[in-house]
């Protein structure tokens, strides 16, 4: 798939500068973070049903805690990250569930051993709609996207197979890691069969800054803290792993495994690991005004956030973002479902 030239390379990070985040501050005490209160989860996904509760050691991997809505604004962060402008871009957004854990690849082989996400069997046309908009589910008019069938689906999900990609094609060592390799429309038909949807950008944003508190990090306390090291992401420390396969690169890690750098809401791996992909379409200025707002428009560029284990610490910063083609497979890219409250 070839990239828009607003597009740095994909595997070296999203838009904006490719150089370091900057700042000296010591990294927050983990006590001044403490976890949301516990919420009553929802309905345990299809997804999770038989697997064992593995994830960030010893929880339901479809764990969704709730994210209690607010306004905030999206284009830059209290460290001074300012982008799309020296505009403000606040919006609003309703409570909903954000899942914890990236889907994992045992979530998303429950998928595909149900044949699910092909043209053989495609999400019902107006399925998954999202909680707030309506004609935002799946299009039976996208079904020519899917691969044909549940051999072609597990063809595909081989797209970087000597190195990177996270798919195997029996169960082992990387059930608890973030699938990767998958298009914009097998995210959108996983999130629908698991009882949920991809989130909006303002909600994955919102989420990923603390709402209100406009975090430079989803762990940045106080909010303007650039601090970022190995215990609280996975990510590139310089050498230039986008640019090329290198031995020192790393690779996504099992979910949850970062438990310093969960978000104020509890949501694991928000920056690093994988861009996560959102609902909305690719504008460079964002939506305006935003109660609840999103730009459908599923044949264009999508937006993700959150950087990955391929890029820069400035790309896992929360006012960042890339986009990736609708068709596109990317070995940094996976995905992380929302739900309504």
């Amino acid at each position: 798939m070839r990239h828009i030239s607003l597009i740095l390379l994909v595997f070296a990070g999203g838009l904006g500068c490719n150089d370091h985040a900057e700042g000296s501050a010591v990294i927050g005490d983990p006590a001044l973070n403490p976890p949301p209160p516990k919420q009553a989860a929802p309905a345990q996904g299809a997804s999770c049903m038989g697997l064992p509760t593995t994830c960030g050691g010893a929880d339901n991997c479809c764990n969704s805690p709730l994210v209690t809505g607010g306004t905030f604004d999206r284009g830059y962060d209290l460290a001074g990250d300012q982008q799309s402008g020296a505009a403000s871009f606040p919006a609003t957004v309703s409570d909903f569930r954000l899942d914890k854990y990236e889907v994992t690849v045992g979530r998303f082989r429950k998928f595909v051993e149900a044949g699910m996400g092909t043209r053989a069997m495609p999400p019902a046309d107006g399925s998954g709609q999202h909680a707030n908009f309506s004609a935002s589910g799946w299009s039976a008019a996208w079904n020519v996207n899917l691969t044909a069938d549940k051999t072609a689906l597990i063809a595909a999900l081989q797209c970087d197979a000597a190195t990177y990609n996270t798919w195997t094609d029996t169960p082992g060592a990387n059930d608890n890691r973030p699938i990767n390799c998958v298009t914009w429309f097998e995210a959108m038909a996983f999130c629908i069969w698991d009882g949920g949807y991809l989130p909006t950008e303002a909600e994955w944003k919102y989420a990923a800054a603390g709402g209100n508190q406009q975090r430079a990090y989803p762990w940045s306390v106080p909010a303007g803290n650039l601090a970022l090291d190995a215990a609280h992401a996975v990510f590139d420390d310089g050498s230039n792993c986008g640019l090329a396969a290198q031995p020192a690169c790393p690779g996504v890690v099992d979910v949850g495994t970062k438990p310093l750098g969960d978000g104020r809401f509890g949501q694991s791996d928000l920056a690093g690991n994988a861009w996560e992909p959102t609902l909305d379409a690719y504008v460079y200025q964002y939506p305006m005004p935003c109660k609840d707002c999103a730009n459908l428009k599923a044949e264009d560029f999508h937006v993700s956030g959150g950087g990955s284990a391929r890029d820069l610490a400035i790309h896992l910063r929360t006012t960042r973002r890339t986009l990736f083609g609708p068709r596109e497979r990317a070995r940094n890219a996976g995905i992380r479902c929302a739900r309504a409250p």
